[in-house]
C-alpha cells in the first residue's frame, strides 16, 4: 500500500472489523504496559477464538515490537497533498499504461471470466493491480506482518482495530492460505498484490485458481477476483459507469477513501480501455 493512502485504507477496516465480528475482541487485551504480557493476553484471545496452540505458538512465540512501524504510523497525515493532476501524473505514465495493456492481453482469458462473475471490468481490476504493485513486480513489503500487527495492536491509538487485524491473520494461517514464513507485507500489515489487510482477507479472498487457497502474493487470479469481489461485494454495478459522481465511484470508497485516489483508478482504467 503506498503511503499517501495506508490511513485512508484503514479507515475503511473499521467497518470491516464490525461486519466480521474481529473490531472487539470479547476481553479486549489491555494496551500498553508490558509487551510480553500483551502478546500472551493476545495469545489466550486468538485460543478462545479457534486458533490452534500450534498456530498461535510458531506465530507470536518470541514476537517483538518495531519502532520502526510505530515511527512510520506516526508520520501519517491520511490526506493527499498533490493535486489530481499532480498525483495521476507521478502515477500513471505512459510505461505504465503500456505495462497495463500487456496485462490485460496476457490475461485476457481470466479477466474475462472474472467479470462475467463479479461484474468488474476487466480495466478496473488492472488499474488497481498497477496503482498497487507494478502488476505484481513491485514492492508488496518485506515486514513481518505477526510483528507489525502485534506493535500496532499493543499501541493504544488502535487497539482493538489492530487486535482484530491481528486475529484475522493468525486465521489466513490457521487456514492455509500462506504458511508463516509468507506473511510479510507492508507497515500497516497489508499483504499481496492489491494490499489486502489480514481481514480483508478474509472477508473478500477468493480462490480463483481451485487450489484451495487464497494466495494474494504469487497466484494472480486469486489476487484479481479477490480485488474484483471485494468491489461488487459492496455493491459494484455491471455495466456501469465508474467516474466521479457515479454509484461506483462511491463503492471504489470501499477500497480507498481518498478521492484523488479513486479519480487516479478511474483515469488508469480509461487509458487502459482505450476511452
Amino acid at each position: 500500500m503506498r503511503k499517501n493512502h495506508i490511513a485512508a485504507v484503514l479507515s475503511f477496516v473499521v467497518t470491516s472489523f464490525v461486519l466480521m465480528g474481529f473490531a472487539t475482541p470479547s476481553q479486549a487485551a489491555k494496551c500498553g504496559g508490558d509487551f510480553d504480557q500483551f502478546v500472551a493476553a493476545m495469545s489466550a484471545e486468538a485460543a478462545a477464538a479457534g486458533i490452534s496452540r500450534g498456530v498461535i505458538d510458531s506465530a507470536l512465540s518470541g514476537v517483538t515490537q518495531d519502532q520502526a512501524v510505530l515511527n512510520f504510523d506516526r508520520r501519517q497525515r491520511g490526506t493527499f497533498n498533490k493535486t489530481f493532476e499532480q498525483y495521476v501524473s507521478t502515477r500513471v505514465g505512459p510505461q505504465r499504461i503500456a505495462a497495463g495493456k500487456n496485462m490485460m492481453l496476457r490475461n485476457a482469458s481470466l479477466l474475462s471470466r472474472i467479470e462475467q462473475r463479479f461484474g468488474v471490468p476487466a480495466e478496473i481490476v488492472v488499474a488497481i493491480w498497477g496503482l498497487e504493485s507494478d502488476f505484481g513486480k513491485g514492492d508488496i513489503g518485506k515486514l513481518p506482518v505477526i510483528r507489525t500487527l502485534a506493535t500496532m495492536a499493543h499501541d493504544c491509538r488502535r487497539t482493538e482495530l489492530f487486535q482484530g487485524e491481528l486475529l484475522a491473520a493468525l486465521k489466513i494461517i490457521q487456514r492455509g492460505d500462506l504458511p508463516l514464513s509468507d506473511m510479510v507485507g507492508a507497515y500497516a500489515g497489508e499483504i499481496g498484490q492489491t494490499q489486502f489487510l489480514p481481514s480483508s482477507y478474509i472477508k473478500y479472498g477468493v480462490d480463483f485458481d481451485g487450489n484451495g487457497h487464497v494466495d494474494l502474493r504469487r497466484s494472480a487470479p486469486d489476487v484479481l477476483a479477490s480485488t474484483a469481489n471485494l468491489l461488487k461485494t459492496n455493491g459494484w454495478k455491471t455495466g456501469g459507469d465508474y467516474h466521479e459522481g457515479s454509484p461506483n465511484f462511491a463503492v471504489m470508497r470501499e477500497w480507498n477513501r481518498a478521492e484523488i485516489y479513486r479519480k487516479t483508478i478511474a483515469y488508469f482504467a480509461d487509458q487502459l480501455a482505450g476511452k
